[in-house]
């Protein structure tokens, strides 16, 4: 059985993953981490990294981490420091964060995605080929949907598929996430990406190709969070058997 220190044991993600492993055998919820006190919690939960005792560790072979920006160092110095791989699903981490992470990949494995969705990840690699085969004849616009809950804007799933789009152009697009500041007319070199927070929406993300007379939309909708913590799950049981490095989804689509 697989032992899993959560972080962001109390947030959205966190209750899916609570909910999915109590559907499996494989899997036990050793810890978690999160500032927010409940009780009647099953397991213990530690406001910080630093507080899991070494008995908690010991027993740890993986980390699963939904939480916040503002702890990821944190988790970064506790993963390298106990040897601990981790499954890292937080979105809105700056580019220093990503480097950390990419630093800390050469003393442990990680798996990192920024939507553990697999439809996604797919929407991702038809955004590419798109791209590749319409070329600077079609606009590209991203439109991404949320609840009203959610803090960061865009997403980090719709910068996952702008980054996927952009790496099949000789120049990096702008990003453009406000045309109300713009009172120019739209340039070929630019992608806008475009965030509606409203109601429970869990995830709707639409990629639209409009070229003269023809628009083309690539579009996925999540109908619940369940199939992002099986996502994590999967790249969990993947995660604990690999070598130090960073890993994603398309190690995981590809097994």
């Amino acid at each position: 059985m697989t032992g899993i220190l959560l972080s962001g044991a109390f947030g959205k993600m966190g209750k899916a993953i609570c909910s999915k492993v109590d559907e499996t055998d494989d899997f036990q919820i050793i810890a978690g981490i999160d500032i927010v006190e409940k009780e009647n919690v099953v397991f213990p939960v530690y406001k910080s990294f630093d507080l899991v005792p070494d008995s908690v560790i010991n027993r740890i072979d993986v980390i699963i981490d939904f939480s916040n920006p503002s702890v990821f160092s944190s988790l970064l110095d506790f993963m390298v420091k106990n040897r601990k791989p981790a499954v890292i699903a937080t979105t809105g981490l700056s580019d220093e964060q990503i480097v950390k992470m990419k630093s800390a990949a050469y003393e442990v494995p990680v798996f990192f995605s920024a939507n553990m969705s697999l439809g996604v990840n797919l929407i991702c690699e038809l955004a590419k080929k798109a791209a590749k085969a319409l070329g600077d004849d079609f606009d590209i616009e991203i439109l991404e949907m949320h609840h009203n809950q959610k803090i960061d804007a865009p997403s980090g799933t719709a910068l996952m598929i702008a980054d996927s789009i952009s790496n099949e152009f000789d120049e990096k697009p702008d990003y453009v996430y406000d045309r109300a500041s713009k009172r120019v007319k739209r340039s070929k070199s630019e992608i806008g990406i475009q965030s509606v927070r409203a109601g429970n929406i869990v995830g709707e993300h639409q990629v639209i190709f409009a070229g003269t007379d023809e628009v083309i939309t690539l579009s996925h909708s999540a109908r619940s969070k369940t199939l992002f913590a099986s996502g994590a799950l999967s790249a969990a049981k993947m995660i604990i058997k690999k070598e130090n490095g960073l890993y994603s989804m398309k190690e995981l689509i590809d097994g």
